[in-house]
């Protein structure tokens, strides 16, 4: 499939273009997520912030207890989201720093040198697990560890806020700057 560089998009209209083994029976949990979302969009598209549109899945989907997965980067950020989310849920928070293991222990690359506390992706969802949350949302993982945080994750996730340093936590950024693209992709006139 190379979807992204279709030019007529027909399948808005309903036109196949995928192998009949492909198309998926839903389960009973993932035609419920799949109802959530579809009601969400049809009711408030273009009306709501991604924050409003996650309160308003969560809620659909009946559930009542949320986790935060955080970059320690982010906290300020995290602090506010949860405050924001426990108006309406219970919400279980863990910072990437968890367990404040050394770097050194496994050979990781440092940022500089000294002791430096490696972030911890997989006990931060082994955290959430034993809170038994219902949905677990990333707040700025490093790239990679957000891989890893959904692997582990029993609960579904969703990403709010994905790590960008260089672009202030806007990755799309990159795609939408014509001078980006050309000077760091070589990429034509855009």
């Amino acid at each position: 499939m190379k979807c992204a560089s279709c030019d007529t998009r027909r399948c808005r209209e309903g036109k196949d273009c995928t192998p009949r083994e492909v198309q998926p029976e839903y389960v009973a949990e993932d035609l419920d997520m799949m109802k959530a979302a579809s009601k969400i969009e049809a009711n408030f598209y273009m009306q709501k912030t991604r924050l409003e549109e996650l309160i308003l899945f969560a809620k659909e989907m009946g559930y009542r207890k949320l986790g935060v997965a955080f970059c320690l980067g982010l906290g300020d950020e995290a602090r506010t989201l949860c405050h924001i989310l426990e108006k309406d849920f219970m919400v279980e928070s863990v910072c990437c720093k968890i367990c404040g293991v050394d770097k050194e222990k496994y050979g990781l690359d440092k940022i500089r040198d000294g002791r430096e506390t490696t972030c911890n992706p997989i006990a931060q969802a082994t955290m959430l697990n034993r809170a038994g949350t219902d949905l677990n949302i990333i707040v700025g993982l490093c790239m990679g560890h957000d891989i890893m945080f959904n692997k582990y994750s029993e609960a579904p996730v969703t990403t709010f806020i994905v790590k960008d340093r260089v672009l202030a936590h806007n990755p799309a950024g990159a795609l939408y700057s014509g001078y980006y693209q050309r000077n760091r992709f070589g990429m034509g006139n855009k």
